[in-house]
């Protein structure tokens, strides 16, 4: 699907590295979370199972657990530092069920989640046919898939600035069209996508305010083949220089480009298509026993 490549090593390090700094930085994090829950309204019924992919420090999958105090709440990151950093919204009363993974090779039985959600995780993976053929297995039938991902216009003005000094270096990470997430989806045999895209501007005082943001989130370039040379302090001062060109009404624009999609798992018997070529169909047990001719 993807023409380019992530680094999972770097990610992890990344993420891992930002562990101790992420909820200093995660205003969009927490916007989009809200964005998030509205399409969870549309699951009407009581979930045993929630899976929260790509968790980070698991401040909402305890709002998670805050909505469906019932569910076994399970956070799910790559990175064990970030995990280490949720326990401390793991009370008591509402634990959390911390697993250490990746979303394209789920540590989950079939068909054992009512509801799988990841907010701003997905981007981070260049395998979405992966991604969403393990969220089709593991969801029960009817079972709610809800995420959020970036676009390809996030970081537009940073992209520029970064071209305005180097049109050839590769400097600000990449993402997928909501067409290319949507198709995915189908192709997984996720029931009824909705998709729906959001434009959100951050305004800062300079420009290495939202670098320091991107940094502390973790959230800085993982292309497989990006540049591996140093910049230099002066074409890094030159980048600046055409990002302070486009400040509006004083400030530093920064545009996200938000998906916003939700999907149902699909009923017994529906094939999937499998990462690496073919289709397989599943069935319970107990439907299988009812099937034999006497």
């Amino acid at each position: 699907m993807s023409s380019f490549h992530l680094d999972r090593a770097r990610l992890r390090q990344q993420f891992g590295r930002a562990a101790k700094t992420y909820e200093d930085h995660d205003a969009l994090q927490r916007a989009t979370e809200e964005l998030l829950f509205d399409r969870l309204d549309y699951y009407e019924h009581t979930p045993e199972q929630v899976l929260d992919i790509g968790a980070g420090t698991g401040r909402g999958t305890a709002l998670l657990k805050e909505r469906y105090p019932k569910a076994e709440v399970i956070a799910l990151d790559l990175a064990l530092p970030m995990l280490r950093e949720a326990k401390k919204h793991s009370g008591w009363l509402k634990p959390l069920r911390r697993v250490c993974g990746e979303a394209t090779a789920l540590p989950f039985p079939d068909h054992s989640m009512d509801i799988v959600h990841s907010n701003l995780c997905f981007q981070w993976v260049d395998q979405l046919d992966a991604v969403f053929a393990e969220a089709c297995r593991v969801l029960k039938p009817g079972g709610m898939l809800a995420f959020t991902s970036f676009g390809p216009d996030t970081l537009k003005e940073l992209r520029a600035a970064w071209a305005a000094v180097d049109e050839e270096g590769s400097h600000v990470g990449r993402f997928l069209d909501m067409h290319d997430v949507g198709d995915a989806m189908i192709n997984a045999g996720l029931r009824e996508p909705v998709l729906q895209v959001t434009a959100m501007t951050m305004t800062y005082s300079t420009p290495r305010k939202l670098l320091d943001d991107l940094r502390g989130l973790g959230a800085t370039h993982a292309d497989a083949e990006r540049g591996r040379h140093l910049v230099g302090k002066s074409r890094y001062q030159a980048m600046l220089d055409a990002y302070e060109a486009m400040r509006v009404d004083g400030r530093i624009p920064s545009t996200w480009e938000v998906v916003a999609a939700h999907a149902w798992g699909p009923p017994p018997g529906q094939s999937r298509r499998l990462p690496g070529g073919g289709e397989v169909a599943s069935f319970s047990v107990s439907s299988l026993r009812g099937s034999r001719r006497h």
